[in-house]
């Protein structure tokens, strides 16, 4: 069980890293579009419209890879102090009333929504030249898929605590910042701030 636990994270970060570079993508498209407005007088209407998709899909792609590393904000200011049992009991009552239905809704109504926009070839009307919307559309019951998988699992992690009292492991991701060696070098700060003081009383005490 705990392999299946950790492959779908695996999967879930492996889909969060791809769709992260589109960060790459969009402040490529809007640099270019500012200096093809400002420097080149050659605005494109459908810039705007790419912006929003590319950013939109960017977002909801996002959702499944922040669920399996716990990165949501939560409400409840005293939930890290709760004991493992309570944490798991809140989360999974939360999951099971909420999350579930409201994500399979999302992903069920999405996917006739995509095929809708498919259907009718739809582009956007903000625009003259609007680009198609139903390749955006379609994101919405893909991500909608990835939610729900990812949250059956942390589902299942629930049940894990309630029965063994404490949290099962997660796939680890890349941290920003090493913190072992952080902590080494505060550590060394310290030993070599507290040097003077210790040799300034040891002359005091030869004296």
């Amino acid at each position: 069980m705990q392999r299946f636990l950790l492959n779908v994270d695996k999967l879930s970060t492996l889909v969060g890293h791809a769709f992260s570079f589109l960060i790459v993508v969009l402040t490529l498209q809007v640099s270019w579009e500012v200096f093809s407005r400002y420097a080149l007088d050659d605005p494109h209407a459908w810039a705007f419209d790419a912006m929003i998709m590319l950013y939109g899909t960017l977002f909801m792609m996002a959702g499944a890879y922040t669920l399996a590393k716990n990165g949501h904000v939560r409400g409840d200011v005293l939930y890290g102090f709760f004991r493992p049992r309570t944490q798991a009991t809140i989360d999974l009552v939360l999951f099971v009333l909420f999350f579930i239905p409201g994500v399979f809704a999302l992903t069920y109504a999405g996917y006739y929504y995509a095929a809708e926009s498919w259907a009718i070839n739809e582009h956007s009307n903000v625009t003259a030249e609007g680009p198609p919307i139903y390749p955006f559309k379609t994101i919405i019951p893909i991500a909608g898929a990835f939610l729900l998988l990812q949250g059956v699992v942390e589902i299942i992690r629930c049940v894990i605590c309630l029965k063994q009292g404490r949290w099962p492991s997660r796939e680890e991701d890349v941290e920003e910042v090493d913190v072992d060696m952080l902590k080494e070098m505060v550590a060394g700060d310290e030993a070599l701030r507290s040097e003077p003081s210790n040799g300034s009383a040891g002359a005091k005490a030869s004296r």
